[in-house]
């Protein structure tokens, strides 16, 4: 008897228990009843990005009516919210829609193998605690492990790290016994999780200080969207949700756009927000003035200006300079600043992880992720069964991921109509095109561009990063558009 035959077999097996696959197994699970899905996750809890992060104030900089799932309205007084509440609401959506049962805890996925012949995936996992690794069949593999290591953060080799007296914490690994209170703390970094977490230091801490090597583009918005609240009292949580929505997204389009299109007008309004918060004598030119255009780098929130009331208040200082190396005391700077230092936070950003860094192999061929061709944003050209959800790297990162998982209902429902049993998009000539987020200027981003999937010239293998284009083409169009090869299943198979 072939081994093969014993293996556990799912329909659907999902890799990842965060924000993308609670939404995954929810929308399956109420689009496709009948499908056979487990959730297989590396950690001890579900959350994802939103148990992993614990650093002070960690917030989303995106708005629930977008970071929510389409289908839960988010009912929260803030629309800003902070990482414990948006855990809390990922926790409540697993728990009433039945997904959280299906989560295998300390399981990671190290590799998975397509075999044509059986039309399966035989996926190998790591247990934790356990040396044998499980091995399991599915039909269709759903990757919703997002695009970073969990692992381990990025932090550059600084010179004389080894000799600071004081205590180093990366973001990523935030320490349950980290105590502020009367430390001289400097952040290096000025991105989402540095804009984060200096005015949250700030409430303890002596001072701080936010070391960067440049400047980024800044935007206030109030957390509480008053207007957002005032409809779900009137409309009621389900219809208002709708409706925030869409304003959100309208909203956010119209920035985007506004970015693109008139970059010297937008550079000039955000500074002018800045200059607003600072006052005309504060040197925003130095601090706050990025060399590259907006929206090549995501945008930072401040909600209600947390980081200039801080600034204002005397508790937080912005430094624009180099680092030349660590000292027992604190850090030299290129200019021959010393700049003291009880705890160095090193806000230096994420070390991102081409799908999850699974070895994949088809019909015996290893898939080298920079070989790829995205297909719909969703797929992959050549790779059959298998999707990997991504969010926008221009809005709420869940408008495509619930898109995503629509599109992967569809195909599913389409091909048990159909007794399909495989689904590949067909790749005609080369492969070749600009890495997934070429768009981006951001370190994480161009550390990792020679080993990101491409995207093609034109549809449907170009990336959109425009919700109204992707609601067309995942939720609405064709699923047999002359690229996707659909092969006939035997009797036994379920896909």
């Amino acid at each position: 008897m072939n081994g093969d035959v014993a293996l556990e077999f799912v329909d659907v097996l999902i890799v990842g228990a965060g924000l993308s696959g609670i939404g995954a197994a929810c929308h399956l699970k109420r689009r496709c009843p009948e499908r056979s899905l487990a959730i297989v996750e590396a950690r001890s809890r579900l959350g994802g990005t939103w148990d992993l992060f614990r650093y002070p104030g960690v917030r989303s900089d995106s708005d629930m009516h977008t970071l929510g799932y389409s289908f839960r309205p988010w009912t929260g007084e803030k629309s800003i919210a902070g990482g414990p509440e948006i855990l809390s609401y990922l926790r409540d959506t697993a728990g009433e829609e039945g997904v959280e049962p299906l989560i295998r805890y300390g399981h990671r996925v190290r590799g998975a193998s397509w075999s044509s012949a059986d039309a399966r995936w035989t996926v190998e996992i790591e247990r934790a605690g356990k040396a044998r690794p499980l091995r399991l069949r599915c039909a269709f593999l759903l990757l919703c492990a997002g695009y970073y290591d969990s692992e381990e953060g990025y932090c550059p080799d600084f010179a004389g790290r080894d000799e600071f007296a004081g205590r180093i914490v990366h973001p990523q690994h935030w320490p349950e016994d980290f105590d502020a209170s009367g430390q001289q703390v400097v952040v290096i970094g000025s991105g989402a999780t540095a804009v984060t977490l200096v005015p949250a230091l700030a409430e303890g801490a002596a001072q701080v200080t936010m070391l960067q090597r440049s400047p980024t583009y800044m935007a206030t918005r109030p957390s509480v969207d008053t207007a957002a609240n005032w409809l779900r009292r009137r409309l009621g949580p389900r219809l208002a949700h709708g409706i925030n929505r869409w304003r959100s997204v309208l909203f956010g389009m119209y920035v985007y756009r506004l970015c693109m299109r008139q970059p010297q007008r937008a550079k000039a309004g955000l500074i002018a927000m800045v200059r607003q918060q600072l006052g005309p004598d504060y040197d925003v030119a130095t601090h706050f003035t990025p060399r590259y255009k907006p929206w090549e780098q995501r945008l930072c929130l401040v909600p209600d200006g947390d980081l200039f009331a801080a600034m204002r208040a005397g508790k937080v200082s912005i430094v624009t300079d180099q680092i030349e190396r660590f000292t027992a005391t604190g850090l030299r700077l290129a200019s021959g600043t010393e700049l003291p230092a009880d705890v160095v936070v090193t806000a230096t950003g994420l070390k991102l992880e081409p799908l999850g860094a699974l070895a994949l192999t088809v019909d015996g061929r290893p898939v080298d992720p920079a070989q790829l061709l995205y297909y719909k944003g969703v797929m992959f050209g050549g790779v059959p069964n298998l999707a990997s959800i991504v969010g926008y790297v221009n809005a709420s990162w869940t408008l495509k991921a619930d898109l995503s998982s629509v599109f992967v209902c569809r195909l599913l429902l389409h091909m048990k109509r159909r007794g399909l049993r495989e689904c590949r998009p067909r790749v005609e000539g080369s492969a070749e095109g600009p890495p997934a987020w070429a768009a981006l200027s951001s370190g994480y981003v161009q550390r990792a561009a020679a080993q990101l999937p491409k995207q093609g010239a034109r549809r449907p293998w170009k990336l959109n990063q425009n919700y109204i284009a992707d609601l067309l083409a995942l939720r609405w169009g064709a699923l047999d558009d002359g690229v996707m090869q659909f092969t006939p299943g035997r009797a036994q198979a379920s896909v």
